[in-house]
């Protein structure tokens, strides 16, 4: 059975997508941490990062730094700040937090919650700054 994520790339499930190619996928987070907080992930499922074969591998980091450089342009932060977790959904992602402070990057912390149409105007944003 396909992942959550398979079936956002799929266009199964809705997501507030903020880019994309042949290989990967960058989306909002549905609870995230901070305005911006962006997922990405690789195309193929793996459950592990440490998994992917080393081009794929070397592939998602270079695209998430990209997806980084357009939160920072978009999102009024500090710095963007990198985690990979991994226990919660069973396929490899990368998330992209917008850091005032390290705190910021806590998963402890309360999610926000925002609205769709919040969300939607945070992926615009986002995206329109992707590849500049």
């Amino acid at each position: 059975m396909p992942t959550i994520f398979t079936r956002i790339v799929n266009g199964e499930i809705p997501s507030y997508k903020i880019a994309e190619d042949d290989k990967y996928y960058a989306f909002l987070d549905i609870n995230p941490l901070k305005k911006g907080h962006t997922l990405v992930i690789p195309k193929v499922e793996e459950d592990y990062i440490f998994n992917l074969d080393d081009d794929t591998l070397a592939g998602l980091t270079v695209f998430a730094k990209k997806v980084g450089k357009a939160i920072k342009a978009a999102i009024p932060c500090q710095r963007v700040g990198l985690a990979v977790l991994g226990m919660e959904v069973p396929h490899v992602h990368i998330h992209l937090v917008p850091l005032d402070k390290e705190n910021d990057l806590n998963f402890r912390n309360e999610k926000l919650q925002l609205s769709a149409e919040e969300m939607a105007d945070i992926a615009a944003k986002i995206s329109a700054q992707f590849g500049k």
